[in-house]
């Protein structure tokens, strides 16, 4: 009698798996996606089958619901998908190349590396992004050539999936850096960024001084930004003089968060030692320039480097309009430490967008009007 209970329970269970398989097969279409939807939360493997050969139904939603579903099954999925890729229906492969973006493993790099060659572009971009979930440096050499692919979201997933694969793809990543094509440079440089690894630091120092094109070393900035090491701080202060890098390079110094570049930066915010020329922003008349919004950068830079000598400057760029609402939301990130700066401004202030700022920026580091009394005692 135990047996046969534990055998009727067990098709209790599986009822609704099986039921939900069988509705696959339905005539109507919203009973198909109905059902590959319920088949996605149970999570069964037994679904995985049933729903790849969904993937060639005739109706978009429930290729779509089977998608999704087969996302949701995740790794009980990934070697039956990755058998799609060898379809020659252009769309099955598109589908099979989107689900393994996000749950790709090592059991499909062989297929995800040839479908890198795939006349498709949507089928090299998904594959471009799974091989950057796998990880694995076989992947690093079918990979660079698409860093000059004819589909910017191609070389972007090929940048990014290079990165993803750190310090092994650093070697061919620096080797792109000598590559003719400036956008093979120019995404070598992103990948390296995103790569946040310390050995990209001296390659891309050399792109910054080097490289003859300014796209790609303005990326050079940018990437030095993403890694975050301190020994790109000196470099960059230099950089700071060449009007086209310059707020990128006060940007990046920000990002680094070292405490060396506070003084230049408050320079850079006061207008202390401003370039000698500067060009209008366009569209916004002689009156608005790029160093004011170098300056609104500054703000920020200071905002996330937290060193509190800032503040008294932070509080003055309350006053200018191009440098007031960073500097409101720099001060913010210091927390209690700004009130005593800004009680007197509240309260002295008779410009209204002054004072809307202050009481935000108060409001933000926890203050209360309640508390005020506590303040001044």
């Amino acid at each position: 009698m135990l047996g046969l209970y534990a055998e009727s329970e067990d098709d209790q269970v599986s009822n609704p798996v099986t039921e939900q398989i069988a509705a696959l097969r339905d005539e109507d279409w919203a009973i198909r996606q109905e059902a590959a939807g319920l088949l996605g939360t149970f999570k069964d493997p037994r679904a995985v089958a049933p729903l790849v050969a969904l993937l060639r139904d005739e109706d978009r939603s429930v290729r779509e619901a089977a998608v999704e579903a087969l996302r949701s099954i995740g790794t009980p999925a990934v070697e039956a998908v990755g058998a799609c890729l060898e379809q020659p229906d252009l769309s099955v492969q598109e589908a099979a190349s989107a689900i393994l973006s996000t749950i790709a493993d090592e059991r499909v790099l062989p297929s995800l590396i040839k479908a890198l060659r795939s006349n498709d572009w949507i089928v090299r971009m998904h594959a471009a992004k799974a091989l950057g979930l796998v990880r694995h440096a076989d992947a690093i050499a079918p990979l660079i050539p698409l860093l000059q692919d004819k589909v910017k979201a191609v070389r972007e997933e090929a940048a990014a999936g290079l990165a993803a694969i750190g310090d092994a793809a650093i070697p061919s990543l620096v080797t792109a850096l000598q590559h003719d094509e400036w956008l093979v440079r120019l995404h070598a440089v992103e990948s390296l960024g995103k790569s946040r690894s310390p050995q990209a630091v001296e390659p891309l120092l050399w792109v910054l001084f080097n490289d003859h094109d300014s796209a790609v070393r303005e990326d050079a900035v940018r990437a030095l930004g993403e890694i975050r090491d301190s020994k790109a701080v000196e470099y960059l202060l230099t950089a700071m003089r060449e009007p086209g890098l310059r707020t990128l390079a006060v940007e990046a110094l920000g990002r680094i968060g070292d405490t060396r570049a506070v003084p230049v930066l408050i320079d850079v915010l006061t207008g202390v030692r401003p370039p000698e020329t500067t060009r209008a922003v366009a569209g916004c008349g002689d009156q608005w320039n790029e160093e004011f919004i170098t300056q609104s950068a500054a703000a920020r830079a200071l905002g996330l480097i937290g060193d509190e000598g800032a503040i008294p400057s932070l509080v003055a760029a309350l006053g200018p309009t191009y440098t007031r609402a960073e500097a409101a939301a720099a001060l913010a990130n210091f927390g209690a430490k700004v009130v005593p700066f800004l009680i007197p401004l509240l309260n002295e202030s008779t410009d209204d967008n002054i004072r809307f700022h202050v009481r935000e920026t108060l409001t933000l580091a926890g203050w209360r009007p309640r508390r005020a009394s506590t303040i001044h005692s």
